[in-house]
């Protein structure tokens, strides 16, 4: 696999520091608020790196993964709104995670390996802080805070591509006192009236914003591990910070870097200046979690993703159509449909730098060969199995048709049944659908076109949409 490196500023190739085994490390969310769609975002493309990546279809069989993600539950950011809402701050971040989480599993995320959180790892952190004074690389200030010294690191400014120069006369800086340079960053802040902390050889305190992740990572992962990521703002400082002082530590830190873009609302950059954030709890009120995963995947990860009421409608319909391929009898005397062209495709397009937006065009062709081989009477099994394997256990779409139907009333389905005269071989809701499509068609056919409406209007009543195509009527359920 291919992958770009933010780090070499290529396309490397995805080398494992241990055969069949990857340490994958991405910068959680800083849960002082709601989380929006960004973090959606940035959560669905590692998702679906995580997933392909121990699957064995993947051109390397499958790897052993540990994924880590952090929760950023004490900075600047989570002490400034718990003193704007007049909350404790670990018991806001302790509802915003729970609350996060609950969305997560909406999104159908797989979850990390390991969720640790900064105020479960103080003494890791201490730890880290402690060996990067000991080399020379940081120094603690009379006031009790700890700064990592930036002009000791020569490549300082290696991930961002920038010198010390360019960065200092670029870059705002971070107020403290008895700092040596305007660069030099904060490893410990001394502890304030009102502010969390925690013992520690320079006083009480708690840990600045880019040591937790470099102690962290290197706690689960080791000293050197194969892939950090996170979004494209965190090139600098954060990530720049975390090499720097991983590095001054240990000598050695992560080999690949990912960094993902970030989501634009109607063309224009979410702020909340702007008003223009949508929470992820927003967009699941109004949108299916499947829309959303394709809406992220169908751009690829490094660019930016438009989110507008158009491109999730369209997403909206891509999820109808790939259920439509999947529910239904799969089985024919014809020929059997065969899925590997478009497997294979599907492989490649992931192996090339996480090409998602080539992935699904694969999975659509995959979709029609199903309806279209169904259709002329062909033996579909193979195809439809291998549709559900990339969308499901890779992709990570539940399109479950227990999950589509699940909002439907079956006993008014089958009253609708009744008053329509069908007959239904079965007591569940697809079926009776199924059934009355039938008679719909049977109806259309016979030039009954009173009934065949009367069939789709009160199908639409019960929450069930259907769309006529070339291919025949296909059905959708609530949302």
């Amino acid at each position: 696999m291919r992958l770009t490196n933010t780090l070499t500023g290529a396309v490397d190739d995805l080398v494992p520091l241990e055969a069949g085994r990857l340490g994958i490390y991405v910068c959680g969310v800083t849960p002082y608020a709601e989380s929006h769609v960004g973090h959606a975002m940035a959560a669905i493309v590692y998702d679906v790196l995580v997933r392909y990546l121990r699957w064995p279809g993947n051109a390397a069989g499958g790897y052993d993964v540990t994924f880590v993600s952090n929760y950023t539950d004490v900075d600047d950011n989570v002490i400034a709104r718990a003193a704007e809402v007049g909350r404790d701050p670990l018991e806001l971040v302790a509802e915003n995670i729970d609350e996060w989480e609950e969305q997560q599993r909406a999104l159908n995320l797989v979850f990390p390996d390991v969720r640790p959180r900064v105020t479960t790892h103080i003494e890791t952190i201490i730890a880290a802080t402690e060996a990067i004074v000991e080399r020379g690389f940081g120094y603690a200030t009379e006031a009790g805070d700890v700064y990592f010294r930036v002009r000791a690191k020569p490549d300082y400014g290696k991930l961002s591509h920038r010198d010390i120069d360019q960065l200092r006369s670029g870059t705002r800086f971070e107020p403290g006192e008895g700092k040596e340079f305007p660069l030099d960053f904060a490893l410990w802040k001394a502890t304030k009236p009102g502010e969390p902390s925690w013992p520690s050889p320079w006083g009480p305190g708690r840990p600045g914003w880019h040591i937790e992740c470099s102690a962290m990572s290197q706690h689960y992962l080791g000293e050197a591990f194969d892939v950090h990521g996170g979004g494209v703002d965190l090139v600098f400082p954060h990530h720049e910070n975390e090499i720097a002082q991983a590095e001054a530590a240990t000598g050695t830190f992560a080999r690949h870097w990912l960094h993902n873009g970030l989501v634009q609302r109607d063309g224009e950059k979410m702020s909340k200046s702007i008003g223009n954030v949508v929470t992820v709890a927003d967009a699941l009120q109004r949108w299916r979690a499947d829309a959303l995963r394709l809406f992220v995947l169908g751009s690829h990860y490094r660019s930016p993703a438009n989110l507008t009421d158009e491109a999730l409608a369209a997403a909206e319909s891509g999820v109808d159509r790939l259920l439509s391929a999947l529910r239904g009898a799969p089985a024919g005397s014809g020929e059997p449909v065969d899925p590997s062209p478009e497997r294979a495709r599907f492989v490649d397009a992931l192996e090339d730098d996480l090409g998602t937006p080539q992935a699904l065009a694969a999975v659509f062709d995959l979709a029609r060969s199903v309806n279209r081989g169904r259709d002329a009477g062909r033996d579909a099994r193979a195809a439809q199995a291998a549709l559900a394997e990339l969308t499901r256990d890779v992709l990570g779409l539940r399109l479950e048709a227990p999950d589509a139907v699940g909002v439907l009333d079956v006993v008014a389905l089958s009253k609708l049944a009744s008053k329509h005269g069908v007959s239904c071989g079965g007591s569940d809701a697809e079926s009776t659908i199924e059934a009355l499509l039938a008679a719909r068609t049977d109806a259309r056919a016979e030039r009954d076109f009173a009934r065949a409406d009367a069939i789709r209007s009160d199908l639409a009543d019960a929450g069930v949409e259907v769309a006529d195509t070339p291919e025949g009527p296909r059905w959708s359920a609530g949302r």
